[in-house]
């Protein structure tokens, strides 16, 4: 729900034509995960959801039925003129329609087929749904998330975003760019497509990163440590005189100016605290030692104090305070981009604001173009490249095709 379309809504904004299929009257599921929903221009709740614009920016959308051989024809079609295809499906899913890898490949060669799945093409688990919060379960992340166990509120957590999806999203948009450029590289290219096996199981498990490595190391699970690091300290949330403040000291250099700073020298040159492995194994004795000296101060002079000091230290906002953020906003992340033409919005939202793209590259900057597309807003546009006409277009529609 949110892995193909976060791939596809990247390749869009770096300049992809990039088609969604839904289907007719319903659409994606996400169009329908709300509350909350978009608004209309009075202020009032649309049947719109918000969950959709978050991962659909810069697309077109096209209702079509592949449940008919009409349908099932059009989309074949379109394939036959794509460089790209992703779906996301069970496995086996669009055999029924002849709409699988092995039939479209044999319509165009070049074609790169990307499917996105729970656990894989393969395995025992191949044909179950997958979703992110289970994947956060299975995985271990969800074990490795929250406070622990006897830390009030302790307990396995899952992720605040559904970032096993994005994660996902992203290595299958890196994988298209890397099979493009083996298909069409002047030199070596090869001219022909490929299946990309994209498993969001697969990169639950990559994603675990450090924790893997250490476990695979060691042969021991690492446990919930709520907002500490297991490899470093201090390296956490502390609280001060009007609510919290993350530090996140990841060197001894950092660790002294801190110090300094904070009017406790003799931490700096404390046996126990010397270095960062010392640290780790004293936490116990330094957290508390610093919390005590953190809540003399409030969050935003702790900030003033060590900013010029090279002391990483920030803020714990909300939502609402990261987008009032003056960085935030000086780097432009919040985009209100047009739905619709000139004239009035025919489903009410006439503009959608979303978060910019990340990616800044100086030469060929994303194009943040359109908002993510109204259910079926360009069918006749698209279906019109295909080559049908008004009265083709009047008749498929007619008959439930689009």
């Amino acid at each position: 729900m949110l892995a193909g379309p976060w791939c596809t809504q990247i390749l869009a904004d770096l300049g992809a034509d990039v088609v969604k299929v839904e289907r007719p009257g319903a659409g994606d599921d996400t169009r329908h995960w709300g509350p909350p929903f978009l608004k209309d221009a009075d202020g009032n709740d649309t049947s719109q959801a918000s969950y959709f614009t978050a991962c659909n920016r810069n697309k077109r959308s096209v209702t079509i039925d592949m449940a008919t051989p009409q349908g099932q024809q059009l989309i074949r079609q379109m394939a036959q003129q794509a460089d790209v295809l992703v779906e996301n499906f069970k496995v086996g899913g669009l055999q029924q329609y002849g709409l699988d890898h092995e039939s479209l490949r044999a319509l165009n060669p070049r074609l790169i087929y990307c499917s996105v799945t729970g656990f894989g093409q393969n395995g025992p688990y191949a044909e179950r749904a997958g979703y992110d919060l289970m994947v956060q379960a299975m995985t271990g992340l969800m074990s490795i998330t929250g406070r622990a166990d006897d830390a009030p509120g302790g307990g396995p957590l899952r992720v605040g975003v559904a970032v096993i999806d994005l994660f996902t999203g992203l290595y299958a948009s890196n994988a298209i760019l890397a099979a493009l450029h083996v298909r069409d590289n002047a030199t070596t290219g090869t001219g022909q497509g490929q299946h990309i096996d994209m498993a969001l199981l697969d990169v639950g498990m990559a994603v675990l990163a450090n924790q893997a490595a250490g476990f695979l190391a060691t042969g021991d699970a690492p446990g919930r440590m709520g907002n500490s690091h297991p490899s470093l300290a201090p390296y956490q949330d502390f609280p001060t005189q009007d609510g919290n403040m993350l530090l996140a000291i990841g060197n001894d250099g950092q660790f002294q100016r801190f110090c300094a700073a904070a009017g406790q020298p003799q931490w700096a040159t404390d046996p126990r605290y010397a270095t960062n492995t010392l640290r780790v194994k004293h936490r116990a004795d330094l957290i508390p030692a610093m919390e005590a000296v953190t809540r003399t101060r409030t969050t935003a002079d702790w900030i003033a104090l060590l900013e010029d000091k090279a002391v990483p230290c920030g803020p714990i906002n909300t939502v609402a305070q990261a987008f009032d953020d003056p960085q935030v906003q000086a780097r432009g992340l919040a985009v209100t981009l047009p739905r619709w033409g000139d004239g009035p919005a025919p489903d009410g939202v006439q503009h959608i604001t979303g978060v910019a793209s990340p990616l800044r590259l100086s030469a060929t900057p994303p194009v943040l173009r359109n908002a993510p597309p109204a259910l079926g807003q360009h069918t006749n546009e698209v279906l019109a490249e295909l080559g049908a006409d008004a009265a083709q277009i009047a008749r498929w529609r007619a008959a439930g095709v689009v």
